[in-house]
């Protein structure tokens, strides 16, 4: 059995389903963002775990847009020792809500929440609270593993249910897509890898909608390329308003 291929061949086949079934949802996203930032409102990203890797993948990045700042609470990333902490962590009551109140999050910004089951009590109280203070919240998940798992949330909702925008990643239930004969649980996830092909193509019509309102939107540049270093500082300062992740740096 070819793995490597039958895995691409896979991808290959979810992104067609996401081109086909996700493009007006994705294209309401970059109208959202795009609307918020020309309005000088601010833009967040969250997730747990293996979740919040797509929030990291959004921000600070070469070809991305600067404005996008990722939210970051103790116990909920990688760097966590022993990493089952994480997922303990993500199922206690109100701690999403304090993340969110701890947060330079407001009415009129938007928070892009990434959750592939949408069931667990931090995800789903970090989207309730945010909206309850003015912020309109895009999920990105799956909706095969959403529809079929119980929330864990004393709502008994989950993130596809409370936010303002599902997009659906079309992956299958568990994010495992491949069966290997004489292996019992299936394989090669696909949730991250689609998940940040969608994510980085509604930034990219997100610059364009603020190109075409005459707007220069923020992009990075990598700073390896000779010009890079110059470039990212200028705009740093130019937008360090809507730019949270920048420490004490001055």
């Amino acid at each position: 059995m070819d793995v490597i291929t039958a895995y691409f061949d896979n991808l290959k086949e979810i992104i067609e389903k996401v081109t086909k079934t996700q493009a007006k949802a994705l294209h309401q996203g970059a109208e959202i963002l795009s609307d918020a930032a020309l309005k000088g409102n601010n833009l967040f990203a969250f997730g747990c775990s293996h979740a919040g890797l797509l929030a990291l993948e959004l921000y600070y990045r070469t070809g991305g847009i600067a404005l996008i700042n990722p939210i970051k609470a103790p116990g909920l990333g990688l760097d966590v020792d022993p990493a089952t902490m994480t997922s303990q962590i993500e199922r206690l009551s109100e701690y999403g809500r304090l993340i969110i109140d701890n947060q330079p999050i407001a009415s009129g910004d938007v928070l892009i929440i990434h959750s592939v089951s949408g069931r667990n009590t931090v995800t789903v109280d970090v989207a309730l609270r945010a909206k309850e203070i003015g912020v309109t919240v895009i999920a990105l998940t799956s909706l095969e593993t959403a529809e079929q798992v119980t929330s864990r949330h004393p709502s008994g909702k989950s993130l596809h249910q409370v936010a303002d925008l599902v997009l659906d990643n079309c992956g299958c239930l568990g994010d495992g897509s491949l069966e290997i004969p004489g292996v019992p649980e299936k394989v090669a996830p696909t949730s991250t890898a689609v998940g940040a092909a969608m994510l980085n193509a509604m930034m990219a019509q997100t610059v364009a909608l603020m190109t075409e309102a005459g707007a220069i939107a923020p992009v990075f540049v990598s700073a390896n390329l000779d010009r890079g270093d110059d470039h990212n500082k200028a705009m740093l300062a130019e937008y360090k308003d809507h730019i949270f992740y920048m420490g004490h740096s001055k």
